[in-house]
């Protein structure tokens, strides 16, 4: 079938898996930061030699990067909208981003595009899988109130599953889902949903963090530590508190997430893109909607 390839039928275009454009890379020359690093220094004399080559510090630009309150509170309608914006912008690269990589695997593998492609989309929805357990599994260790309250809650610190490996799991599943629905964007649309999810959510942690600080103290301090920001450690790096997991909870909370899962499987299998749409319009919906229901459960206690 791929001598002819797998098309994409949108309303106003079809959008065909080719070999993308050849493009040409200009280099860019670097710049001297000599200058820069003598005023840095004559600027702050004091600061210790371990801080010289910091990237991030306590007290860095990066926490003036942090979410505001509005931005927290409509963080599932912002979320949706990386999505809603992405989508689209097939109208201003028409090549599928699966497509395009399953065209420059295929020729180098020797292997036929049209098998590599449906390759990758299988792959995309097993990711997506594991991003909804993932959600599942830290939701369960936290009420549904919680995950979608339009204010931090920040009474106790959760350092059970998924939150001995990684601060921030329900973060990191988002990323996940990114990369995988990506697969169904063009190859702009998978570039900016990645980026605006990447800076949104680590604004979105910049503002907790500073909250858990002042509230928690040396409590979060300890875990702060211990525990990577978002990308796991493969062993857990704390004790287990020994709260238990909510999985009825869990699933209930994510139920938007998982429809999110089924809308990959059901295109990877049938390749019907309209199928694959009305799955995830009604996921989007269903996700909106909880949150505010839970959001408004949660002000209201």
């Amino acid at each position: 079938m791929y001598a002819s390839g797998i098309t994409f039928e949108f309303p106003d275009f079809a959008v065909r898996i080719r070999a993308p454009a050849t493009r040409h890379v200009t280099a860019f020359e670097t710049v001297s930061r000599n200058n820069a690093e003598v005023d840095r220094r004559i600027a702050k004399p004091s600061e210790p030699e371990r801080d010289r080559f910091t990237f991030i510090s306590d007290d860095d630009t990066f926490r003036s990067m942090k979410a505001t309150n509005w931005e927290f509170t409509n963080r599932a309608l912002l979320f949706g909208l990386i999505f809603a914006f992405s989508f689209p912008l097939y109208f201003l690269d028409h090549q599928n981003s699966t497509a395009a990589l399953a065209s420059w695997l295929g020729s180098r593998l020797q292997r036929d595009p049209d098998l590599v492609a449906r390759l990758l989309f299988a792959f995309a929805a097993v990711l997506l899988i594991v991003a909804a357990l993932l959600r599942t599994w830290a939701s369960a260790y936290l009420r549904a109130g919680v995950v979608y309250a339009a204010e931090l809650k920040t009474e106790s610190l959760v350092a059970d599953g998924p939150y001995r490996q990684v601060r921030n799991p329900l973060y990191f599943a988002n990323v996940l889902m990114v990369i995988a629905l990506g697969g169904m964007m063009s190859r702009l649309g998978f570039f900016v949903a990645l980026v605006a999810m990447l800076v949104f959510c680590y604004r979105l942690i910049l503002r907790e963090e500073a909250e858990l600080q002042t509230d928690q103290g040396e409590q979060y301090e300890g875990y702060r530590k211990a525990v990577p920001r978002l990308w796991p450690a493969l062993w857990p790096r704390i004790a287990s508190a020994g709260r238990q997991a909510r999985w009825a909870d869990g699933f209930k909370a994510e139920s938007w997430y998982w429809g999110f899962a089924a809308a990959l499987v059901a295109f990877a299998i049938t390749l019907k893109l309209t199928l694959f749409f009305a799955i995830l319009a009604a996921s989007l919906v269903l996700f909106w909607v909880s949150s505010v229901v839970l959001q408004n459960k949660s002000n209201s206690r």
